[in-house]
């Protein structure tokens, strides 16, 4: 099973690859650009699965993913995003696309779904596409300002000790507000965090 991930994110991209070739029967392949995985594609194709980034540089909103479903005869493409809508995610899906992973998908689910998507099924997850939809509003407007600083913190790739010395605090206090970061954010983990802060263009 091959599959083509194309994001521009390195620490996404780089985790998911690793993932993935933990799993028996799966090899991986990676760009950071739609330019870039159309030219894998041609070079190193053909894939049982290609994943593309919402956002990245060339994808110019869904028509990356038309692009890149109808060349060399029609491919399974499936989005990943860690920002765009359900109506996003329906218009992707309505118009053949293998599926569509949120990037707060835990990892055992990615794995399965890619696996899932690739052996030729369409793939959403349930509660992303069911879910009512609040009126939207910043992320920063729910997170208080020390909130803001541990997601800058973490953005940054900086530990929870080097954050604890930032701001002189202790590090058990950072901890607390980690907690309260990935309960309003609704991510599991930093990794996580910095991809929904990256993606909203927070920092």
């Amino acid at each position: 099973m091959r599959v083509l991930i194309a994001d521009d994110h390195d620490l996404l991209r780089d985790t998911l690859v690793m993932f993935l070739e933990s799993e028996g029967g799966m090899s991986t392949c990676a760009a950071n650009s739609l330019p870039a995985a159309q030219e894998r594609m041609e070079t190193d194709g053909p894939f049982d699965l290609i994943l593309l980034d919402y956002n990245m540089p060339g994808m110019d909103g869904l028509q990356g993913l038309f692009d890149t479903m109808a060349m060399n005869g029609g491919q399974r493409v499936a989005l990943i995003s860690g920002q765009a809508s359900r109506e996003v995610a329906e218009q992707a899906l309505d118009a053949g696309a293998a599926g569509f992973v949120p990037k707060t998908l835990p990892a055992k689910s990615m794995i399965n779904a890619v696996r899932f998507m690739a052996m030729g099924e369409q793939y959403a997850p349930i509660d992303f596409m069911t879910a009512v939809e609040d009126t939207p509003c910043p992320l920063t407007s729910t997170l208080s300002p020390r909130e803001i600083e541990m997601l800058r913190g973490l953005s940054e790739g900086k530990a929870n000790k080097e954050i604890a010395l930032d701001l002189n605090i202790a590090e058990p206090t950072v901890k607390l507000h980690m907690k309260s970061l990935y309960r309003k954010m609704k991510v599991s983990n930093r990794t996580q965090a910095a991809l929904v802060a990256r993606d909203k263009g927070l920092f």
